[in-house]
């Protein structure tokens, strides 16, 4: 015979071992509700422990890695206002012989001083442009 030979009493046994129940196991099998909620709260606790560990290994990762990124930018920077300081000291000995040098200072200032008024008036659209975008959502 292939049923099994078991009576209904030893089936509810046979399903509350297989499912890790015990004789005079309760309705409620999760605790109280207090139980519940101090539980709850653990879980919170732990959940906010792991992510303030996480972001703080994130914020160290990112200075370290920015720190060394802006580094890099200022020795950039310097080297470049170096080579510009080069090219400006450069034109004015190449220009001198046909200015004097007196003059050929002064024809380099001035485009230089034109160069950065240039400059200056595109950065004024540019933040007037930016301010317009945000004047019509500040309401």
């Amino acid at each position: 015979m292939l049923e099994d030979d078991r009576t209904g009493a030893d089936n509810a046994r046979f399903a509350d071992e297989a499912y890790g129940m015990e004789d005079g196991y309760e309705d409620n099998p999760t605790g109280s509700l207090t139980d519940d909620l101090l539980a709850f709260f653990d879980d919170g606790k732990t959940y906010v422990e792991a992510e303030v560990a996480f972001q703080k290994t994130r914020l160290a990762f990112t200075l370290r890695k920015g720190r060394n990124g802006a580094l890099f930018g200022i020795v950039a920077f310097a080297l470049l206002h170096l080579a510009l300081v080069a090219l400006v000291v450069g034109s004015v000995i190449a220009l001198s012989p046909l200015l004097t040098p007196m003059g050929a200072t002064l024809l380099v200032t001035a485009i230089l001083v034109l160069a950065a008024l240039l400059c200056v008036r595109m950065a004024k659209r540019r933040f007037s442009a930016l301010s317009d975008a945000y004047k019509d959502t500040r309401r």
